[in-house]
């Protein structure tokens, strides 16, 4: 199959081309470099394009000439206090600039696609696990952001016939297990990396926001998935759809929640050092937890997460932060 990903030199899209490959795909990424890193893209047979999503001189002339079996959707911006701050910055690079790469779908007759979605599309959730049939209600610009390009590729199978899976991920995290590719933001602000890298002295330190709520040890609790889970759960999506699957939604998540103090205790274990930790107030907007209930997914798709220990998953960030490349491109 021919498949294009774009923001596939990303965090998750990297590892997902990976194992696309690795299933014998026909990879193309177009990635416009913003945040994505070339070294990340280690398979030699993957065609890498430099270009941005909403040009439309690239986009259509590689949609009409590509001929491809489906498109995988990575590329967007992803800090929600950012979004908040900068909300037209957002809304023209998650949802503008993918309608270019909708319609020059329209125009190639390629009818299936893949959208990395986001949990943040609930808002403030009324029950925890929290299922598909949960109100999308998003409470910033990045959450609503992905929400309106769910509406709206809705509305491009119902006009156009594109059929459609979004995976609304809860947090993504960990590496590759051989340590070759990992997570590089810039700015970082995801909790495993920021330890990580407090640990090696890279940054200051970590603090603790809110050490009140109404949780086991008072921190957060999050559903931790790990990256390669992710990637499984998108072919599963493709192979789904290229099957004759209708437009649907799924949660990916481990249905298991970790704590803030659980996943530093993790980071220590496995590192054997210390984490330099300042506990703080509560931010704004944080919920006490945010748990998946993925048994959607388990029933339609077949997927369930391999990774469910925070040990593991650390172990897995560790490999990669602590290898060759230091956890940096």
């Amino acid at each position: 199959m021919k498949i294009l990903v774009t923001g596939g030199a990303g965090y998750i899209g990297s590892h997902t081309v990976r194992q696309l490959v690795a299933q014998g795909a026909d990879v193309t990424v177009l990635d416009n470099m913003e945040y994505g890193h070339p070294a990340a893209i280690v398979d030699k047979s993957v065609t890498l394009i430099k270009g941005d999503l909403g040009d439309p001189t690239v986009v259509f002339p590689l949609m009409i000439n590509g001929k491809f079996d489906a498109v995988v959707h990575f590329a967007a911006y992803i800090e929600v206090g950012e979004s908040v701050t900068n909300p037209i910055k957002y809304y023209k690079n998650n949802l503008a600039k993918p309608l270019v790469l909708i319609q020059a779908m329209i125009e190639a007759g390629t009818k299936k696609f893949v959208f990395s979605s986001t949990c943040a599309t609930y808002g403030v959730p009324s029950q925890i696990p929290i299922p598909e049939t949960e109100k999308q209600d998003p409470i910033n610009p990045y959450g609503s952001s992905k929400h309106m390009l769910e509406k709206v590729l809705k509305d491009c199978d119902r006009a156009h016939g594109i059929k459609s899976v979004f995976l609304r991920y809860f947090n993504a995290s960990g590496s590759s297990v051989d340590g070759l590719i990992g997570e590089d933001h810039s700015p970082e602000s995801h909790l495993i990396p920021v330890i990580l890298q407090a640990i090696k002295g890279e940054r200051d330190g970590i603090t603790v926001f809110g050490t009140d709520y109404d949780t086991p040890d008072g921190t957060c609790i999050r559903d931790y998935i790990h990256v390669n889970d992710l990637a499984d759960a998108h072919l599963r999506a493709l192979d789904y759809l290229l099957k004759g699957g209708e437009t649907n939604w799924f949660n990916l998540g481990t249905g298991k929640g970790l704590s803030v103090k659980e996943i530093i205790d993790a980071a220590e274990k496995v590192t054997g050092l210390k984490a330099p930790v300042t506990y703080g107030e509560r931010r704004e907007g944080d919920p006490a937890r945010l748990i998946a209930d993925s048994s959607k997914a388990a029933e339609i798709l077949g997927w369930i997460p391999a990774y469910q220990d925070a040990t593991k998953i650390v172990e897995t960030a560790w490999k990669w932060h602590s290898g060759s490349r230091g956890g940096h491109y």
